[in-house]
């Protein structure tokens, strides 16, 4: 079969399935939230005036002071709860083709920017952190959203939704659980049946949001899907 055959064939037969809820622009996080992409959220100063901000988990000490990007910090406190009334917001934002994470303290209408580092930098610490290979060997690109790919085995003509396995229906159940709690989602998925040893042949493009990502439940669950072709 030609290239060209092969390529319509994909077209023509690829399965899509769209969780088509509108992405959130934010997302709450709780304190222990930074533990766990490694963060601290300290309050001290900064150029002498009291504020918050966050470090690295474990490089600084309360009561030290150290310079970074020609201001001085000094570490007061090394909060384990959130301040009284304050809450923790994360988006996405893009700066020329690059996606940052940013981090913000509110407290009414008052938002103070504690994180601004790049997004695919610290997730894949944080998925590393947390074990969660299947996700880290998919990701392919970060941006609002962050798409997975995983394939395996030649291309051929992709099934029906009428005729495929178990396997490949509970990975797409378990898709569709995953895009309900992340409120968005988008899956190219092609099965293409089994080789002469009997392991499964697909493809797939699976989008979702990328601040979902960084909540180890979602994250937790995508591994989980993931990992079916794995059994």
């Amino acid at each position: 079969m030609k290239f060209w055959q092969i390529k319509e064939q994909m077209v023509l037969g690829t399965l899509v399935f769209e969780t088509l809820g509108q992405p959130e622009k934010e997302r709450e996080f709780k304190i222990k939230s930074l533990k766990k992409w490694g963060l601290d959220l300290i309050f001290g100063t900064k150029g002498g005036q009291e504020t918050y901000f966050t470090v690295q988990s474990g490089s600084r000490k309360v009561g030290e002071t150290f310079t970074h990007e020609g201001e001085e910090y000094k570490v007061v406190e090394i909060l384990k709860e959130l301040p009284k009334n304050k809450k923790i917001f994360a988006h996405i934002e893009m700066i020329n083709g690059t996606a940052y994470l940013i981090g913000e303290l509110r407290e009414g209408n008052k938002n103070l920017e504690i994180i601004r580092l790049p997004a695919a930098e610290l997730l894949i610490a944080f998925l590393k952190k947390h074990k969660l290979m299947q996700v880290i060997e998919a990701l392919r690109n970060v941006g609002t959203a962050s798409e997975l790919v995983k394939h395996k085995g030649e291309q051929g003509k992709p099934y029906p939704f009428e005729e495929l396995p178990p396997i490949a229906r509970r990975f797409l159940r378990e898709a569709k659980d995953v895009e309900k709690e992340a409120g968005f989602g988008r899956l190219a998925f092609a099965y293409f049946g089994e080789n002469k040893d009997g392991i499964p042949r697909y493809w797939f493009s699976w989008l979702l949001p990328t601040i979902a990502l960084f909540d180890l439940n979602i994250a937790q669950d995508v591994d989980k899907a993931l990992a079916v072709w794995e059994e």
